[in-house]
């Protein structure tokens, strides 16, 4: 089992966001978990539709079919048909989107008080009966089509975090893309989806998180009334982590047309629920937060090796990996860039952060919290993302405490097990002949997408 968080001593609830966040829970017979959040400050509410499924529940043959099914939920179902969804939500002053990532895929809309009673009838008619026929399911494939070729097939930082996942992860599902390989996208069937929805779209896989200004009692009422009667799916299989322990670096070479070369390296870090984790999120913060955090300071300013640093840390169920992407200046030698990374690395594993930079972000973390969750839908969406990574959705409320009380001892040792070079992968590209595309450039200058 992964261990709690961090360490219990600390784990206190925030006075000030505990007060903010009486929840009332329920668990309808069919498994579906209801989380409310009353908040009368304005007439709006928040509701977002948790499904715990993700590309880490593909395999292979039919990678990208959770991101695939992600559109296919905007359809039309047995009530409401093509297109209605979002023309009676937007009737009534309400919009929505969506997202998938690894571990999970999220609905949300926001939306007057008034129109509640509508849109739970909107989100439940489709958890029920979605639409699913050839027609649909082959519209929704050529637009995930377009949408890998923009994002990945003519996209430096696509292509590179691609190859990348391929070199981190050897037996985990991690190691495929969220929007999937070409041909299984292709491949993926009728049959396919109609499992899929059945099993993971089911109300035992799903919880809602609503908040706003809601009498919980009467939302619990009305949640029951159109969710209640829709049946309970199969347990889902469980995943299997079967990933290897790394034995030492791996190496791979991207050759694009490009402006300049660029750097990606990972190594692999632990799961959401690990001790370890919020550490580097200080860690990440202290990095590359802000035009004076170290590695912008050092390899942009003071040594003008990069354009750009970033650093890439998100939570996972599994053990996922901390990412860096450097983009080069045109002639610059990647392997210095990588020997002056690596020595800032090494300087946080043997010294630790600055009481400045410690401190830094410490509060930048802090600032960052709070403010997400200043909104009916940074709630919503803090709880839902808190309970599926972090176990609970009150782990969110003792972040504040862990980091306050987070040491610079903590951080040395995380950084020295974690910046090891046996976990350590790399792509490096280089530029191939004939200058850069308009989307190559372009995705080098916007940097690493958000899955």
């Amino acid at each position: 089992m992964p261990k709690a968080p961090a360490n219990s001593a600390v784990r206190k609830a925030d006075p000030v966001l505990q007060s903010l966040f009486d929840v009332q829970e329920a668990t309808l017979p069919n498994g579906l978990r209801v989380r409310l959040l009353a908040n009368h400050d304005t007439p709006v509410v928040s509701l977002y539709t948790f499904f715990q499924v993700g590309s880490r529940n593909e395999r292979p043959g039919i990678t990208g079919i959770s991101h695939l099914f992600e559109h296919m939920m905007f359809n039309g179902a047995k009530k409401y048909g093509p297109k209605k969804f979002d023309q009676v939500l937007e009737s009534n002053g309400g919009r929505s989107n969506a997202y998938t990532s690894t571990d999970m895929t999220v609905y949300y809309e926001d939306f007057a008080s008034d129109a509640l009673e509508t849109v739970l009838d909107l989100e439940s008619d489709r958890m029920r009966s979605l639409r699913i026929n050839d027609e649909a399911l082959e519209s929704e494939r050529q637009v995930v089509m377009e949408e890998r070729r923009v994002r990945v097939d003519n996209d430096i930082t696509g292509i590179m975090d691609e190859e990348l996942g391929t070199l981190i992860w050897k037996a985990h599902a991690y190691r495929w893309p969220v929007i999937g390989w070409e041909k299984d996208i292709e491949n993926i069937s009728r049959k396919d989806c109609e499992q899929y929805f059945r099993t993971y779209y089911a109300p035992n896989n799903a919880v809602l998180y609503i908040c706003g200004d809601i009498d919980p009692k009467k939302t619990l009422a009305l949640v029951r009334r159109y969710y209640g009667n829709i049946p309970k799916g199969p347990t889902p299989e469980p995943v299997l982590n079967a990933e290897p322990a790394q034995k030492g670096e791996r190496r791979a070479e991207v050759r694009h047309p490009a402006q300049s070369p660029a750097l990606m390296l990972a190594w692999q870090g632990p799961a959401g629920r690990d001790e370890d984790t919020l550490v580097l999120d200080i860690i990440q913060y202290a990095l590359t937060k802000g035009e004076g955090s170290r590695l912008v300071k050092k390899l942009v300013y003071e040594t003008q090796l990069a354009v750009s640093v970033m650093v890439d840390w998100g939570w996972r169920v599994d053990p996922g990996a901390i990412i860096v992407y450097l983009e080069l200046k045109q002639g610059s030698d990647p392997r210095k860039v990588e020997e002056a990374l690596y020595a800032e690395l090494a300087r946080v594993a043997a010294e630790g952060l600055t009481e400045r930079e410690l401190q830094k972000a410490k509060n930048n973390l802090r600032s960052d919290h709070l403010r997400e969750l200043a909104t009916n839908s940074g709630r919503a969406h803090a709880m839902g993302h808190y309970e599926v990574l972090l176990g609970s959705w009150r782990d969110g409320l003792t972040l504040p405490s862990v980091y306050a009380a987070a040491t610079n001892e903590q951080v040395k040792a995380v950084a020295a097990k974690y910046f090891a070079p046996e976990r350590r992968s790399v792509v490096t590209l280089i530029p191939a002949p004939g200058g850069a595309t308009d989307e190559a450039a372009d995705g080098a200058a916007d940097g690493k997408d958000a899955e």
